[in-house]
């Protein structure tokens, strides 16, 4: 019987440029965004990542989510903005002692290394977040990622998570997902 884990490690594979090319993205669509700043961008890739494996099979740029105090965040991204920022891609900018730092684009985002329906996902993400300032944001990512909550200090949260929810379920609905397992032979029936 094949491996769970293999199957999924075989959905997720990263890519940098995508990444890249994400990050100008969310840049370029939240300059006017006054809360837009690190943990929102940790954010907005997190849940556009988790989303599209969720809805699509695979993430957008299948970067290595870990768990932060703030929430999740990309093991990549501080290298890539370092790079990014050698290359002339982004700036990092703060405006005063009181507003985050700012990922600043300095060019357009290459849109073609994505599918319409991976930009639709982003889209869905940052409208649903626009109006979130950093702790807001933090907290969504902390009650809706089971994955986050899970994890270790710095541990990995594997993208199969997105599948788990951490709210409350009425019991209807847990007694028909037991049901839902034992018609598809996922589980035997235990005895009454």
């Amino acid at each position: 019987m094949p491996d769970p884990e293999d199957a999924m490690a075989e959905l997720v594979h990263y890519q940098k440029d995508k990444l890249k090319e994400l990050i100008v993205y969310l840049a370029k669509r939240s300059a006017d965004d006054a809360f837009f700043g690190a943990t929102k961008l940790n954010k907005l890739l997190f849940f556009s990542d988790f989303l599209a494996y969720g809805q699509l099979g695979a993430p957008i740029t299948g970067a290595t989510y870990q768990r932060l105090k703030w929430g999740p965040a990309p093991h990549q991204l501080l290298p890539i903005q370092r790079e990014m920022r050698h290359e002339g891609s982004v700036a990092v900018k703060r405006e005063s002692a009181f507003t985050p730092d700012k990922t600043v684009p300095l060019r357009e985002a290459n849109l073609s290394l994505f599918t319409p329906q991976e930009i639709a996902i982003v889209d869905e993400v940052l409208t649903a977040l626009k109006d979130d300032n950093a702790t807001m944001v933090s907290e969504r990512s902390h009650r809706f990622s089971v994955g986050w909550q899970v994890a270790g200090d710095q541990e990995e949260i594997p993208y199969n998570t997105v599948f788990l929810y951490g709210g409350d379920v009425h019991p209807a609905a847990i007694e028909r997902g037991r049901q839902l397992a034992v018609d598809q032979g996922w589980v035997v029936p235990t005895p009454a």
